[in-house]
C-alpha cells in the first residue's frame, strides 16, 4: 500500500515538474521580445545598426588595435602581412594568426587598408534616454550618422497620442461595464417577458465580426454629424464590447449564493440596492477581468480609431502615431523601439494592477454548486 501511494507522489511530482517546466518555457520565449525591445529602445542608433541587442551581454567581438596601409604587396598573388600569408580573398575573410589575433584586408584592391584585430571579451551598454526624449518631445535633435556627418531632426512627440488614447480607452471601457453589469443583473435575478429571447441575443451578437458593422455604423455617424469626435468611438466600442461583458457578467452574478439575495429581499432591500450593496463588490473579479480585456483591446485598437476618429493631427491615438512613425522611420529602430515600449507601458501597468482578479474573472461562472 505505502509502494502504491510512493508511487503515485512520484508521478505527481514529475507531472508538477513537467507542467510548470513547460510554463516557465512558454513565459521565457514570450519574455524574450518584449526584453529586447526594452533594451533596444535604451540604444543608440550606431548600435542598433550594428550589433543585436542580447550584445549588452558580455560576449567575444574583434576590436581593432592596429591600421595600416599595405606597402609592397601584390594583391593578385600570395601576400605576407603582420606575419601572416594569404591570398587577396583569404585577408579580405579575415586570417587569424593564433592567439585571438586577426588580419583583414578592408576595401579592394587597388585602395584597401589592413586592419589587425583581437579577440576580447567585451559588451555594448552604451544605454541613452535621447530616444524617449525624441519621440515624446516636438523639440529638434541632432543624429550623428555612421560616417561622422551631423543630421538634425524634429522629435515625433507622442504625448498628445498618449492622453489621446487615454480620453479613448478609459470612457470605451468605463461604459460597456456599467451598462454590461445592470443588463446581467436584470437577466440573472429579474423575471421579465422575453427575459430568454433578449438574453439569446446577446450571445448571438458574440459572433458578429465588427468589420461588417463599420459602415453602416459610420453612415449613421455622418449624418448625425458624430464622426471625427471621441463621443463616436466611446460609442462604437461600448457597441462592440457590451455582447462580451453582458455574457461575462451574466454568468458570474447568476452564481452568486441565492440565499444572500433573499435575504436581502426579506429586509426590503430594492434592485437598485442589491445591486449597489452587493452585486457589485462581489463581482468585483469579473469586471477587474472584463476590464483588462476592453482596456487592452481598445487600447491597441488601430481600424475603428482610424475610420470613426480620421486622420486628424488633433484626435490620433497612439496606434495612429506609431504607424506614421513607421511610414516615416522605417529603418530608425531606435526610434521605434521607444516608442512600441511607451504604448505598451500603461497595459502593462494596468495588467499588473489587476491580475490578482483575473484567473478567478476567467472562470467566472464555470463551476456552480
Amino acid at each position: 500500500m505505502s509502494a502504491k501511494v510512493g508511487s503515485q507522489k512520484r508521478r505527481q511530482r514529475i507531472s508538477a515538474i513537467l507542467v510548470n517546466g513547460v510554463l516557465f518555457l512558454i513565459v521565457f520565449v514570450w519574455t524574450i521580445p518584449t526584453l529586447g525591445l526594452f533594451v533596444s529602445s535604451f540604444r543608440t542608433r550606431a548600435d542598433i545598426s550594428s550589433s543585436g541587442w542580447w550584445q549588452i551581454l558580455p560576449h567575444q567581438e574583434w576590436q581593432l588595435t592596429e591600421e595600416f596601409q599595405p606597402e609592397g604587396v601584390d594583391p593578385d598573388g600570395e601576400m605576407t602581412i603582420a606575419g601572416v600569408t594569404g591570398t587577396f580573398e583569404e585577408f579580405r575573410e579575415g586570417i587569424e594568426t593564433g592567439g585571438g589575433m586577426r588580419v583583414r584586408w578592408l576595401g579592394n584592391k587597388r585602395r584597401g587598408r589592413i586592419q589587425i584585430e583581437e579577440l576580447k571579451w567585451t559588451t555594448r551598454t552604451d544605454f541613452t534616454l535621447q530616444n524617449y526624449q525624441n519621440v515624446l518631445t516636438g523639440k529638434q535633435y541632432e543624429i550623428t550618422q555612421l560616417d561622422g556627418s551631423v543630421k538634425t531632426e524634429k522629435g515625433d512627440d507622442l504625448t498628445g497620442a498618449f492622453l489621446n488614447s487615454l480620453a479613448v480607452a478609459v470612457p470605451s471601457t468605463l461604459i460597456p461595464i456599467s451598462i454590461a453589469a445592470f443588463a446581467a443583473y436584470g437577466f440573472a435575478w429579474m423575471r421579465f417577458p422575453g427575459r430568454r429571447l433578449l438574453f439569446i441575443l446577446v450571445v448571438a451578437l458574440l459572433v458578429v465580426p465588427l468589420q461588417i458593422a463599420l459602415v453602416p455604423i459610420l453612415r449613421d455617424y455622418t449624418s448625425l454629424d458624430l464622426n471625427g469626435t471621441f463621443l463616436a468611438v466611446w460609442l462604437a466600442h461600448t457597441g462592440f464590447g457590451l455582447a462580451l461583458a453582458t455574457y461575462l457578467l451574466y454568468n458570474y452574478i447568476s452564481g452568486l449564493p441565492r440565499d444572500i439575495m433573499e435575504s436581502a429581499f426579506v429586509d426590503g432591500a430594492s434592485h437598485f440596492t442589491i445591486f449597489t450593496r452587493l452585486i457589485v463588490p462581489l463581482s468585483v473579479p469579473a469586471l477587474a477581468s472584463f476590464a483588462i480585456f476592453q482596456f487592452l483591446w481598445v487600447w491597441n485598437d488601430y481600424l475603428v480609431a482610424l475610420i470613426f476618429i480620421g486622420e486628424s493631427p488633433d484626435t490620433k491615438v497612439l496606434t495612429m502615431r506609431l504607424a506614421d512613425i513607421v511610414g516615416s522611420r522605417g529603418s530608425d529602430w531606435h526610434l521605434l523601439t521607444a516608442g512600441a515600449f511607451i504604448t505598451m507601458l500603461l497595459p502593462m501597468i494596468v495588467f499588473l494592477s489587476l491580475q490578482r482578479f483575473f484567473v478567478r474573472g476567467l472562470l467566472a461562472g464555470s463551476v456552480k454548486g
